[in-house]
């Protein structure tokens, strides 16, 4: 009796499995049969295309469109890299390519030298920021795209390179040649002392070895120039290399601490992070600013060293980046970067603001919504939540620009008004030390008068819209008086504004004409004067009471507008 019972049992088990096989196989079969006819499909409408439209079509440009398009619809981060894309994507994760070493870009019909990057080609050969692009080995590039130009200043290192260019003011261009360098940029963008007893480090990218150049600037600071607490500066970076996160935040916690871990589809992307080396300090005050540029990796240390109650996080809610992308070879020197994880910080927390697998029907995303967020806890018990970015310890009050200083950063205005002052003005006062002086200010407001510029503010072309509307609801005429009046009041007048708004024009003129004469790091010098974050960090690590009842204190949560 018993026997049959088993037997019966095992019977009845085998048809489930088998069952439980053949659906399995069915759904496979399906989804393979599912893949291969839209694959066909694709084909069959590329052939007919290529046949039949009435303008010859170009295949590549043609694919990769298409390509790109399907990509997009599940997240912006899985992206098609083509072949001659390949030295872009090196860059993005080494910060090496062969080049000159400069930023360019482009102004009317004409490429131009946006910043020669120090001690690279460029500067050495003497280029100056608004120098234009004439000829390169005898070529002409006029009317060329940047992305044109770009490709054909890079190239083997070590090797010539002719270029003819024009300074604005000069009426002959002029001839250089100079040698490609294998160009490696510096992520640290400058360390200092910003008093003496406070250290900084600003770092702008997360490239391969960017821990390291971290690890040589904290030591220098700490061992030879007296800091005894620092200020690491992550905002604006756009994250990258996940390996250089976990080691960054290895300098600053105890060997075998979790830092991050990543879960995904398939097992083989569920890893746990550790800190596996002996950290450098654990114990000196630091400061972390951020603001909604910092991303994915600055987002990886910022949130670890929060959770592990390591560090102040301080500065503006970080973006929302918690996904992890893998890169994957395609067929003739190709890529795929591929999302294949999401990213989870000590607290088990992922940052993730955007929801890009439930899209609405306009095919838009959506922030985590509040019922979505979830409370999580710190290593001393803090607590912290998710499901938008990194909420700091300290939030500071969002800067932005005002419409006129915008406008005149669109328009290139500052650019080029910092171009006619280097080509008139040899040298200038140190970057802590140069400031724009009425003279100087008021030239610029005469280099405004010779030129074709008029704005708007974004309350005027909401304005405008509003009347449009008005108009075709036929109200417009029982309320025009009201409208002019509105209107006139918020025209903006160019001269009004620029004095009151001198001070926010005059930051932004000096901060690109500084970048003239000292580059990126006097750049940064010359900020530390009228940095509202930068001085609420090093006054918070003045007072070690302050910062220990910060990491003592929980960090209220960000709600989110459902969409």
């Amino acid at each position: 009796m018993k026997t049959n019972r088993i037997l019966k049992a095992a019977l009845a088990l085998s048809i489930v499995v088998i069952m439980g096989l053949s659906f399995w196989g069915f759904k496979t079969d399906q989804k393979n049969f599912e893949i291969s006819k839209n694959l066909d499909i694709f084909y069959t409408l590329f052939r007919e295309l290529n046949l039949f439209y009435v303008d010859d079509i170009k295949p590549e440009k043609l694919i990769k469109t298409g390509i790109d398009d399907m990509l997009e619809s599940l997240d912006p981060y899985t992206t098609y890299i083509p072949e001659e894309e390949m030295d872009d994507f090196k860059f993005m994760t080494t910060g090496e390519y062969g080049g000159i070493g400069a930023l360019i870009s482009k102004r009317g019909d004409n490429v131009v030298v946006a910043e020669p990057y120090e001690g690279f080609p460029a500067q050495k050969a003497g280029l100056k920021a608004g120098d234009i692009f004439v000829e390169l080995d005898g070529k002409p590039v006029n009317k060329a795209t940047v992305e044109e130009v770009s490709a054909r200043l890079k190239g083997p290192a070590k090797k010539a390179l002719k270029l003819k260019m024009l300074r604005p003011g000069d009426k002959k261009p002029f001839e250089v040649e100079l040698i490609r360098e294998e160009i490696k940029i510096d992520p640290v963008t400058y360390s200092g002392m910003l008093n003496a007893k406070t250290g900084y480090i600003r770092l702008s990218s997360f490239t391969d070895g960017c821990a390291d150049r971290v690890k040589d600037s904290f030591l220098e600071l700490r061992d030879k120039k007296g800091a005894t607490s620092m200020v690491i500066d992550l905002r604006s970076n756009p994250g990258g290399l996940l390996g250089e996160a976990v080691k960054m935040v290895n300098l600053f916690v105890k060997q075998g601490e979790e830092v991050v871990s990543t879960k995904g589809k398939v097992a083989q992307w569920d890893k746990t992070y550790r800190a596996t080396e002996q950290p450098i300090d654990t114990l000196m005050p630091i400061v972390v600013l951020v603001n909604r540029g910092s991303a994915s990796a600055s987002e990886i240390v910022s949130g670890a060293l929060q959770d592990l109650d390591r560090a102040v996080i301080m500065g503006k809610r970080t973006f929302g980046k918690g996904l992890v992308q893998t890169t994957r070879d395609l067929s003739y020197n190709t890529k795929l970067k591929v999302t294949t994880a999401k990213y989870y910080i000590p607290s088990g927390r992922c940052i993730q603001a955007l929801d890009y697998s439930h899209r609405n029907k306009d095919g838009s995303v959506g922030v985590i919504p509040d019922s979505l967020i979830h409370e999580f806890a710190t290593k001393k018990g803090r607590k912290v939540f998710d499901g938008g970015g990194i909420v700091p310890d300290v939030k500071l009050e969002q800067d932005t620009l005002c419409d006129l200083a915008y406008k005149l950063i669109q328009d290139n205005l500052i650019f080029d008004y910092a171009t006619k002052f280097a080509a008139v003005h040899p040298t200038i006062a140190p970057p802590d030390q140069f400031v724009i002086n009425d003279e100087t200010f008021n030239d610029f407001h005469q280099f405004l008068l010779s030129k074709p510029f008029n704005y708007e503010s974004r309350s005027e072309q909401v304005l405008k819209g509003l009347i449009e509307t008005a108009k075709r609801e036929r109200a417009y005429d029982d309320s025009k008086a009201e409208f002019q009046a509105l209107e006139k009041k918020l025209t903006k007048n160019v001269d009004d504004d620029l004095m009151k708004f001198k001070k926010e024009i005059c930051s932004v003129l000096v901060d690109e004409i500084v970048t003239r004469y000292y580059y990126q790091k006097g750049a940064v010098i010359a900020s530390f004067k009228e940095d509202p974050d930068v001085a609420r960090a090093k006054s918070v690590l003045s007072n070690n009471s302050e910062y220990q009842t910060i990491l003592a204190s929980p960090v209220s949560a960000t709600k989110q507008v459902k969409k």
